[in-house]
């Protein structure tokens, strides 16, 4: 998979959303862009068309917390799938387009006409396939349902045992979190393009004459998703990587190990904008910022980050992953992420361990956080 910016993101984005909000849907132009004009049979075009529109009407006005139309998520999310993969798999795409529904969406949500109307229309499409896909189709988006009562890494464990030797699983469900990871942000472009962390970094550790980042723009306070929330979701993709690389998930299919790696960068750079934000716009003490580098390298040179520690007063970044993010109930995490993020110097720690961390996935094979598991986040025995 090619390297895929935030700003190529937007872009595609931005181009979607217009199709979507055009008086006249014409399924044939989104099917265009998912695919980046590659060719598609008029027999699949068909029943792609079929799924649009049952997505259209599930769908309907709802909004995702950004604010676009919550049916842009999981297109956005097939073209990215599509970009990662050589040949067009129908099956594969149909997985992606209704990843969500069965979580999303119940009876008694509809009126029970209304849910007639979509179940025909989902049975209509089911049985344009082949037998064999009809039950396909039907298994992987039973195991890509979340249900109520789990943990992510419960979800996920499942997610991964079940599906076993199914690849196309893996694939939509990187897919997924990595449409979510690239869309945080309402922008026009990526506030990262043209600034290099690393050179900042280095500039900051090795020289005397540094005199910090100076943002580019002036600062345009963020009211629908803070850094310590984008944090948490990027907490989720640690333990999704971890997870898919103990059970070897996406060693052997390359579709998956591209996604993977898109995810991982993807990630990485998603924390370096983290970091850099708060240090230019809330933070600036230089020398506050070299020790936080200085301490949070030692950190990783000990080990650190290769297992789930347990909290120490020795240092903050000590039982981060299980006291700051891995919280079940919705207000003990709205409350530890609110005094992350109250903590703008902690804050900066914590975006540079997780660049440290998407680093390592990238840069090994074989990495993953021990300690994390189906079970929960715990440290290793």
């Amino acid at each position: 998979m090619k390297a895929y910016s935030l700003t190529e993101f937007l872009t595609t984005s931005a181009l979607l959303n217009y199709q979507l909000c055009s008086k006249q849907l014409n399924w044939d132009s989104i099917t265009m862009v998912i695919l980046e004009g590659r060719p598609i049979s008029t027999e699949d075009q068909n029943i792609l068309s079929q799924v649009f529109d049952y997505l259209s009407n599930v769908y309907g006005k709802m909004e995702r917390n950004l604010g676009p139309l919550s049916i842009l998520h999981p297109i956005r999310a097939t073209a990215l799938l599509c970009r990662a993969s050589e040949k067009i798999d129908l099956l594969d795409m149909m997985t992606c387009l209704l990843h969500d529904t069965f979580e999303d969406f119940k009876p008694a949500q509809f009126k029970d006409s209304d849910w007639i109307n979509l179940d025909t229309a989902f049975q209509s499409f089911l049985l344009a396939l082949p037998e064999l896909d009809q039950r396909r189709l039907r298994e992987q988006l039973q195991w890509l349902t979340k249900e109520p009562s789990e943990n992510y890494y419960h979800y996920i464990g499942h997610l991964l045992d079940e599906a076993g030797g199914r690849p196309p699983v893996v694939r939509v469900k990187l897919a997924d979190r990595l449409d979510n990871t690239l869309d945080m942000r309402i922008d026009l472009q990526d506030p990262m393009q043209g600034v290099d962390f690393f050179e900042i970094a280095f500039q900051t550790v090795f020289t005397n004459t540094y005199k910090g980042y100076l943002p580019g723009k002036p600062h345009q306070p963020t009211v629908i998703l803070n850094g310590a929330q984008r944090l948490y979701q990027l907490f989720k993709n640690i333990l999704l990587l971890s997870l898919i690389r103990q059970k070897k998930a996406a060693k052997d299919d390359e579709i998956a190990r591209a996604l993977f790696e898109a995810l991982a960068q993807a990630s990485m750079m998603e924390a370096q904008r983290i970091a850099l934000h708060v240090f230019g716009y809330h933070d600036p003490d230089t020398a506050k910022f070299r020790g936080i580098l200085m301490d949070t390298m030692a950190y990783s040179q000990s080990g650190g980050f290769d297992q789930v520690t347990p909290p120490n007063p020795t240092s903050r970044l000590n039982g981060l992953l299980m006291t700051v993010f891995d919280q079940p109930e919705r207000e003990s995490r709205k409350e530890q992420l609110k005094g992350l993020y109250n903590d703008k110097a902690f804050m900066i720690e914590v975006a540079v361990a997780f660049v440290i961390i998407f680093l390592n996935f990238m840069n090994d094979p074989d990495y993953y956080i021990h300690g994390i598991s189906a079970e929960g986040v715990r440290p290793e025995l």
